[in-house]
C-alpha cells in the first residue's frame, strides 16, 4: 500500500503538493478527501486539477451547493463536495456513482458521507491542522 505523509506550511505548499499528486493520477482514479472545514481540501484540489487539466485554477471552486463541478482539460476531473449531502441515498438517486466509471478522475470532498459506496482502490487523503498555516496531509492508496 502506498502511504505518504506531508507537512505543508502555507496554502501555496498545499497547492503544490496537490499539483504533484495530480500529475501522477490516471483516468479512473477516485480520490476521497477527509478533514475539517478549512483544512485545505479545496486548496489541494485546485493544485490537483492544475496538475491534471492544465487549466486556470481560478476556475476551481468547491461545488458546495451543486455537489459537482466538472473541469475539462487534458483529462476530466469530477469534483464533488458532499458537505450538504443529507444521505448517501441522495448520491445514488442523483446517479453520481456513475461518475466513478465515466472516464475521468473523481475527487470527493466530505467522502465520509458516502464511504460505503467508494471502491477499495480509492485514494484516501486526510487533512489535519498542526497550526495556523501548517497542515499534515496523509495520502494512502486504498481505503482504511
Amino acid at each position: 500500500m502506498l502511504f505518504t505523509k506531508h507537512t505543508t506550511h502555507s496554502a501555496e505548499e498545499t497547492h503544490s503538493l496537490g499539483k504533484i499528486f495530480g500529475q501522477s493520477l490516471s483516468v479512473g482514479t477516485i480520490v476521497a478527501f477527509f478533514g475539517d472545514l478549512g483544512a485545505g481540501k479545496t486548496t489541494f484540489i485546485r493544485g490537483l486539477v492544475e496538475g491534471i487539466c492544465s487549466i486556470d485554477v481560478r476556475a476551481v471552486c468547491s461545488p458546495t451547493f451543486t455537489f459537482l463541478n466538472t473541469y475539462k482539460g487534458d483529462k476530466i476531473v469530477f469534483h464533488f463536495d458532499l458537505y450538504r449531502l443529507p444521505r448517501e441515498e441522495e448520491f445514488l438517486a442523483a446517479g453520481f456513482d456513475e461518475y466513478f466509471d465515466a472516464g475521468g478522475i473523481c475527487c470527493v470532498e466530505w467522502a465520509e458521507k458516502i464511504r460505503s459506496l467508494l471502491p477499495l482502490h480509492t485514494f484516501q487523503v486526510n487533512f489535519s491542522y498542526l497550526g495556523e498555516e501548517i497542515r499534515q496531509i496523509e495520502i494512502m492508496q486504498g481505503l482504511q
